[in-house]
């Protein structure tokens, strides 16, 4: 059975497993054991505050076989971006160039540093080991932290962002990054990405260029690359619209990905989402159900069959979610199609 859970002490050196699975492509899950055993601190120090409203706090699941015992994902949130270190990102805008005497009025797109998304919440760290990278599990590992946001909505700010990898080439290297970053930063994308991933992000608001960068001065490889995520994470780009998630102009300032952004209390799994109370006994039906207990520091999620107007639980899926007869259970039904089932 696949649970999801959060991430413990213990669970530290199969961190590191998939840190190297994922060969640096996640800025926040670096190669870097110092790092993940801070961000597994600050999940359990997380889960252990109370919480009025959302300030420097993150939650990052893990995505277990419980036969094995092994991790095959994580996935992260972060409840308040940009309140220690800025944010960046640039917003594509237009600036007006006009002269009146020669009748020429030029629209002239262009890429502006800004902090617009301090503030925001933020899903993050998302990452599944290539062999296991299927529907149903990057369902479960995306829309479960959804479900436990559901349920704790005051840990959450009013609006949620999430950003994608850019295009890179077989090389590893972003056509963005070529025409911009390496410019100002001497070094390679992946060392970039690396700093900030371990939280030295000072170089960013040191060397990046605050005057708009005019965008049909790029290369043409460059300027395609802007808002386009790499096609290898396009189902995710998809799942994340399902949800209620638009990009609106926003991309990343290393590899140009997509930024996307939705009012939190507009995501589909919340407010598609309802508790139910428990009632253990013959599970059955041909609906696929997400469940999850409403616990903070042992939270639950699954993906089981069910039966979505009546539903019940065994006794095992019972076991695993830490529920008796009586506790309330968050659930939403999927669309088996959306599972590849």
């Amino acid at each position: 059975m696949l649970i999801i859970r959060p991430v413990d002490f213990p669970d530290l050196p199969a961190l590191e497993q998939l840190s190297a699975k994922s060969g640096g492509g996640i800025t926040t899950l670096p190669a870097n054991r110092e790092h993940l055993a801070r961000l597994i601190g600050t999940t359990q120090n997380s889960l252990n505050r109370k919480v009025t409203h959302p300030h420097d706090e993150s939650y990052h699941f893990v995505l277990e076989d419980t036969t094995t015992g092994h991790l095959i994902g994580i996935s992260g949130i972060e409840s308040c971006i940009g309140l220690d270190t800025p944010f960046y990102s640039y917003r594509i805008d237009e600036v007006i160039h006009a002269s009146s005497e020669l009748q020429i009025h030029n629209r002239i797109p262009s890429l502006n540093l800004c902090q617009d998304y301090n503030g925001t919440s933020r899903l993050c760290t998302r990452f599944l080991e290539p062999e296991q990278n299927t529907a149903f599990n990057s369902h479960l590992l995306s829309r479960a932290r959804m479900l436990f946001m559901a349920e704790h909505m005051k840990r959450f700010s009013r609006r949620t962002v999430a950003e994608l990898q850019g295009l890179i080439d077989e090389h590893g290297r972003s056509p963005f990054w070529e025409a911009v970053g390496r410019h100002f930063f001497r070094m390679d994308l992946a060392k970039a990405d690396y700093l900030s991933g371990i939280n030295r992000k000072t170089f960013i608001a040191e060397l990046m260029p605050h005057y708009p960068v005019y965008v049909p001065l790029l290369s043409e490889e460059a300027q395609k690359a802007l808002g386009q995520p790499r096609p290898d994470i396009e189902h995710v780009m998809d799942l994340l619209e399902d949800e209620g998630f638009e990009y609106r102009g926003y991309v990343d300032i290393f590899d140009a990905g997509p930024t996307l952004e939705v009012r939190t209390d507009n995501i589909r799994t919340i407010w598609q989402s309802r508790n139910i109370t428990v009632a253990i006994g013959e599970a059955g039906g041909d609906d696929w159900l997400m469940v999850s207990n409403n616990l903070l520091q042992n939270y639950r999620c699954l993906i089981m069959r069910g039966n979505a107007d009546n539903p019940v639980i065994s006794m095992e899926v019972a076991d695993r979610l830490q529920v008796s007869n009586g506790d309330t259970l968050r659930l939403i039904q999927l669309d088996a199609d959306d599972l590849g089932v």
